[in-house]
């Protein structure tokens, strides 16, 4: 589990094709690597990889073909700049949300502008997530927990603070760019328990206006 607060940015250095997946070296800047050991987990740009290296200056890790086919990685490349952020511990501050760093699509930013010395960002979320993202909640964006200020439809605003753009890749953000999404956990598992024994049956695709209806959660 991450909290969404970036730690440091670091930088890909190699990826590597192996076997059918990919082995990438995570340069890691200055994310303090000596309390992290072979198995732990680091999220990059919000994707949970386990180190199987640790080289000194970074680790390696595996990518699966679900990850790369699931997220904005296949995008990166050696040089490219990524969030990172060490798993919590039980001591670790719960600065931002309760984040697993299971990527659950790809947004697009549509538009950048700038709102005094805060950056606003329109950011498009595929279809199926929309119904997850809610005014004043918490969404993921590359790993970095925020709140959400404004939403229509599948597209969300995101203001950021100058803090924020100076210690995450969100700097670089033009329209355009594809980013890893990951939504509110809370929001998921609700939706499964209103599901209630239906969620058992493999046919129920999730809540519908419908299904809301019919158990007393719409009124006319």
């Amino acid at each position: 589990m991450f909290t969404g607060i970036i730690e440091a940015i670091g930088s890909i250095r190699a990826l590597t094709p192996k076997g059918g997946d990919v082995r990438v070296y995570v340069q890691t800047g200055k994310l303090d690597l000596s309390d992290v050991k072979l198995g732990d987990s680091i999220a990059v740009n919000g994707v949970c990889l386990t180190a199987v290296e640790l080289p000194g200056d970074g680790f390696w890790a595996d990518v699966s073909r679900e990850t790369l086919a699931r997220t904005a990685f296949i995008d990166l490349k050696a040089g490219s700049k990524v969030n990172l952020e060490k798993a919590l511990t039980p001591s670790s501050r719960l600065g931002g949300h309760l984040v697993s760093g299971h990527v659950d699509g790809i947004g697009e930013v549509i538009a950048r502008a700038d709102n005094a010395r805060a950056v606003q960002f329109t950011i498009r979320a595929p279809r199926e997530l929309a119904k997850y993202i809610a005014h004043k909640g918490s969404i993921t964006v590359d790993g970095t927990s925020l709140t959400v200020n404004a939403v229509n439809g599948a597209e969300f605003e995101l203001t950021i603070v100058p803090h924020t753009l100076a210690e995450t890749i969100m700097v670089d953000y033009q329209a355009g760019r594809q980013v890893n999404l990951e939504v509110d956990l809370l929001a998921r598992y609700l939706e499964r328990l209103l599901l209630g024994d239906k969620a058992a049956d493999g046919k129920a695709s999730g809540l519908t206006e419908s299904f809301l209806a019919e158990h007393g959660y719409l009124k006319n």
